[in-house]
């Protein structure tokens, strides 16, 4: 069984986040980066299926020079190769027709991809990926067990879950729950010794446009000041739910 991998280049949030040209572009200044979590999750369950069945896990991610690292800690966690297709991650339907090329190029059986990335938050990519290469897709996936073709799927619904039974190949959208958090993993030094061996493959870009353009960001206003109201006066307070806060 072929996995390909889609590794989301994101960051740190314990960073501190800024904009530049008006707010318009982000900063990357200071920032660090690291693998998106939902990615994460599905990088470890991959690993599963490498270490049980024998899978063959190549990741993937779609940037700059600057995301190699991200790719390099993946492959010191266990993954066999690593893809960059060399262009901007401009937006989430270019992002999927890149990696649909690859997808199609490899010939992979399973493609896991975590459902949304933490930076832009589009959730769009898993499904354009599905739909862009004829695959059978589940997303908010908290569960994947395959036997030769057939994969049974557990994924989070408003209430719930919901099991389903489909067949290769299949594009999930994995999140937190398809392992344990405990289950992720740390490269040790043999992993990132042997990450330096292992292939990063760059390709470039098939032709694609972006759908959507970002025009502005913003950040959340700050909270205001904390007001204190004695424990006797609960006319001011009352006062201040009605009037100000505008909660009751």
């Amino acid at each position: 069984m072929k996995i390909l991998v889609c590794i989301s280049h994101v960051p740190d949030t314990t960073s501190k986040i800024n904009f530049s040209e008006g707010d318009t572009k982000f900063d990357t200044n200071g920032v660090q980066f690291v693998i998106n979590p939902n990615d994460e999750f599905g990088l470890t369950r991959a690993m599963w299926f490498k270490e049980k069945q024998g899978a063959q896990v190549t990741v993937v991610n779609v940037g700059g020079a600057e995301t190699e690292p991200t790719l390099r800690k993946a492959l010191a966690i266990g993954a066999d190769a690593a893809i960059r297709v060399n262009t901007v991650a401009s937006d989430g339907f270019s992002v999927a027709k890149q990696l649909a090329h690859v997808v199609k190029d490899g010939a992979y059986d399973l493609v896991i991809a975590g459902r949304e990335s933490i930076d832009y938050n589009g959730g769009m990519v898993p499904g354009m990926i599905a739909g862009l290469t004829n695959a059978n897709f589940v997303n908010n996936c908290i569960g994947l067990e395959i036997d030769g073709t057939a994969a049974k799927a557990i994924r989070e619904i408003d209430g719930g879950k919901e099991t389903v039974s489909t067949t290769l190949p299949l594009v999930i959208g994995g999140q937190k729950g398809l392992v344990e958090e405990s289950d992720l993993r740390i490269p040790n030094m043999r992993g990132i010794m042997m990450a330096r061996q292992k292939p990063l493959t760059v390709v470039d870009p098939t032709e694609a446009s972006a759908e959507t353009t970002s025009i502005k960001f913003e950040k959340p206003a700050p909270k205001g000041a904390v007001k204190l109201v004695s424990a006797d006066n609960l006319d001011e307070l009352v006062n201040l739910l009605h009037n100000e806060a505008k909660v009751i």
